[in-house]
């Protein structure tokens, strides 16, 4: 007759040999997971952009590669308007986040070293500082009430005019040719407060949130974070 020891030892190798299994399973996932991303500061390698105005769709040829979740301001200034008084917009000021929420991008007004003397909206790479610049048109502007929020800033294709290897040679940026702005929320010009003289020179700093979406030509080399 076996001893109760021996039985236990029979029970328990079964069971140890599952929870092997289970643990090589687990290891598996995890790492079909993070094989299939960038790492914490790098960018989503799949990106799905969302439904957009036909005046905003990205050309054929084209293809989305990295993806920024936008949080900041939208700046106005009060100046003179013909007889009167209006906010104008001055810059963009905002932090683009991945999907892990870490910070991947910061978005401002700079000059643009191809156009001297030009100053555009910029996305600069907060790893390696490769940047972009950008310009939307009226013809790429969309306030379509079927994709933007009431209270919201346009949707936007911006075309890229410039762009500019971090000192490193970094170039996570550089191969952009288009970007879109999408699921504005806030930002508008402020209803009140450019009224009178003495107005002039106020700043308002309106809070916004977006998506920018990036796109570089297909059949480049292909793009896979950090």
């Amino acid at each position: 007759m076996k001893s109760r020891h021996a039985l236990e030892n029979q029970t328990a190798r079964p069971r140890a040999r599952a929870g092997a299994i289970l643990l090589a399973a687990c290891v598996a996932a995890l790492a079909v997971t993070f094989n299939g991303r960038a790492d914490a500061h790098g960018p989503d390698r799949h990106v799905n952009p969302p439904p957009v105005p036909d005046n905003i769709k990205v050309p054929v040829g084209f293809k989305a590669f990295l993806e920024g979740h936008a949080i900041g301001t939208q700046n106005y200034v009060c100046l003179p308007s013909g007889a009167s008084f209006a906010w104008t917009f001055f810059a963009p000021q905002a932090t683009l986040f991945n999907d892990r929420d870490r910070q991947i991008i910061t978005h401002f007004l700079s000059l643009n070293p191809d156009e001297p003397g030009v100053s555009r909206a910029t996305w600069q790479d907060s790893r390696d500082t490769s940047a972009v610049w950008a310009f939307a048109t009226p013809d790429t502007t969309s306030n379509d009430a079927h994709f933007v929020a009431p209270g919201a800033i346009a949707w936007l294709r911006l075309q890229v005019v410039g762009d500019l290897e971090g000192p490193t040679g970094g170039d996570t940026l550089t191969a952009t040719k288009y970007i879109q702005r999408v699921n504005t929320r806030g930002g508008i010009i402020p209803p009140t407060g450019c009224s009178v003289a003495t107005d002039v020179g106020k700043k308002a700093l309106v809070p916004y949130t977006a998506d920018y979406i990036f796109y570089r030509a297909v059949g480049g080399d292909e793009y896979d974070g950090y």
